[in-house]
């Protein structure tokens, strides 16, 4: 199955594929030929023509308009800017926060999701951190037991970079939605390959390099119209500071909607390539893009059992995600995880190699909507060939 009329269209998009099998998108994504040309037109244009000219700032313009048609959201709920972390920090550091405060966070997340939380313990801020079973096992349920009347906001992942563990991010939205709790999500593991709806969500933040594939540092900024006067902008600048003819004023008058977030210049190249990514990505769909995600798990699953290979996360259902992240124990079917992530690499595939908390190893598979389960084919004949030291 491939979404694509012909292999010879696959491999134009994405020509990466004429030379090896990329499986890291959960890490840094390959840009396909459509978004580097684009940033190439750009840069070039620029040779000849100021940086900001008309058509750039049209494009940005209607990049938040395809942004916003990915999250369900407004163009003036969208904010440009990247990575997911500066987003996080400025969700973390522009709420007035009070002592006694609660936020509910997970401590084995990704650390660009944990560190803007429990850094407001210096403020007085009560950390609470989730402890699910499994890792980024997040439940509604395990949620709500944390929860007290001094929990002002929830930080969860839409789905955990390890385990692949991807959470229901409408019933936990709408639960704290009811007790009036602010919902902060960091989508950079859903946005461009699962639906990442925010109708219960108050705010998002995901760089366009990892599912979106977009380059680094251009990234979605999400904030709902109707708590952006309780976040505050904590970066300040002509942009999004009312600034009539570059005049600094007396009194600071932000602007409205997501300007009010972008203090200076915005990366443009980047965001014109950010905008060619979601645009490769609704022309797909993305329930098409998901499902053939779920078809290339299902075919590495089917091929790695049999080798001896366990799976961290779900491997089916409405939790399972793109990611398929696997051990086996060392010593029982020959070659080790690491000599095996050294024999893909040889052979020109790439995957990721990951640890947990305690230091144990793991592969992470992260294919996307281009790759071919005649792919996944490929890589469990590699992984069978792996010799032992």
């Amino acid at each position: 199955m491939s979404l694509f009329p012909t292999e010879a269209d696959r491999l134009a998009e994405f020509p990466i594929a004429q030379e090896s099998i990329f499986l890291a998108h959960a890490g840094v994504t390959i840009l396909p030929r459509r978004v580097t040309k684009v940033m190439q037109d750009y840069l070039e244009e620029s040779c000849r023509r100021m940086q900001e000219f008309p058509e750039a700032w049209r494009a940005v313009s209607e990049c938040r308009v395809v942004a916003a048609q990915m999250l369900g959201a407004k163009a003036s709920e969208i904010s440009l800017l990247g990575p997911t972390s500066l987003g996080l920090s400025l969700v973390a550091n522009g709420l007035d926060w009070q002592p006694g405060d609660e936020v509910v966070c997970y401590q084995d997340d990704y650390p660009a999701n944990v560190y803007p939380w429990t850094d407001l313990a210096r403020h007085g801020v009560v950390v609470k951190l989730l402890k699910p079973q499994a890792p980024g096992a997040i439940t509604p349920e395990l949620v709500e037991a944390l929860l007290t009347p001094k929990t002002k906001l929830v930080a969860l992942a839409s789905c955990h970079f390890l385990s692949g563990y991807r959470i229901q991010i409408d019933a936990i939205g709408q639960m704290l939605r009811a007790r009036g709790v602010l919902f902060c999500l960091d989508a950079i593991q859903t946005l461009g390959a699962f639906e990442t709806r925010v109708d219960y969500v108050d705010f998002l933040s995901a760089d366009s390099h990892k599912w979106m594939l977009g380059p680094m540092a251009a990234g979605v900024v999400y904030v709902r119209e109707e708590v952006q006067e309780r976040l505050r902008p904590t970066l300040l600048g002509s942009w999004n500071v009312q600034s009539p003819n570059f005049i600094a004023q007396e009194e600071i008058a932000f602007e409205k909607g997501g300007r009010r977030y972008e203090p200076g210049v915005l990366n443009v190249a980047g965001i014109l390539g950010m905008k060619a990514g979601l645009e490769l990505l609704l022309e797909k769909g993305i329930p098409a893009v998901s499902e053939q995600l779920l078809r290339l798990k299902a075919r590495l699953v089917e091929g790695l059992e049999p080798l001896g290979f366990r799976f961290l996360g779900p491997t089916t259902g409405p939790n399972a995600s793109g990611i398929t992240t696997t051990w086996r124990e060392d010593g029982h079917y020959g070659a080790s995880l690491t000599q095996i992530f050294d024999h893909l690499t040889a052979q020109k595939i790439s995957p990721s190699l990951r640890y947990d908390r305690a230091g144990k190893a793991y592969l992470r598979f992260s294919p996307h909507f281009y790759n071919t389960e005649a792919e996944m084919d490929r890589v469990v004949a590699a992984i069978a060939s792996t010799p032992a030291a």
